[in-house]
């Protein structure tokens, strides 16, 4: 199964009931796993969760950490990027150079990287004392 299947096989769990946009998400573990997730609305509306967290909680629980490759798809007329809270949590587990694709049920695609996505991102070297 590649990711751009998985994620549009995932896509259509997701629970969207509000906002009627489903996002389906899959990353590959830099020891080869493939993991997805769906965004899941919920009617208190920050309490919703990204396609991305799901697709990084899954690999986590699988145990690994390390992202090497992702692919976000949506039902949108243009491809859809991830939040920006999804944005620096890809940035956890993927360095700079990790390839994201966006693409639409349509077909379109568009592919940056974590470090186009977010420069200048947060991390471990900002919390190191001088």
């Amino acid at each position: 199964m590649t990711l751009l299947s998985a994620a549009l096989a995932v896509r259509e769990n997701a629970h969207a009931p509000y906002s009627r946009f489903k996002v389906g998400a899959a990353i590959r573990g830099a020891a080869g796993g493939l993991f997805s997730g769906c965004n899941v609305e919920n009617i208190s509306y920050p309490e919703g969760t990204c396609a991305e967290a799901g697709a990084i909680a899954a690999m986590c629980a699988a145990g690994e950490t390390r992202i090497v490759e992702v692919v976000v798809v949506a039902d949108s007329p243009v491809p859809v990027s991830p939040c920006g809270g999804c944005r620096q949590k890809l940035a956890e587990f993927a360095g700079p150079d990790v390839p994201v694709t966006m693409a639409t049920i349509a077909g379109a695609r568009k592919t940056m990287t974590v470090g186009e996505l977010l420069p200048g991102a947060f991390g471990p070297d900002h919390l190191e004392a001088e």
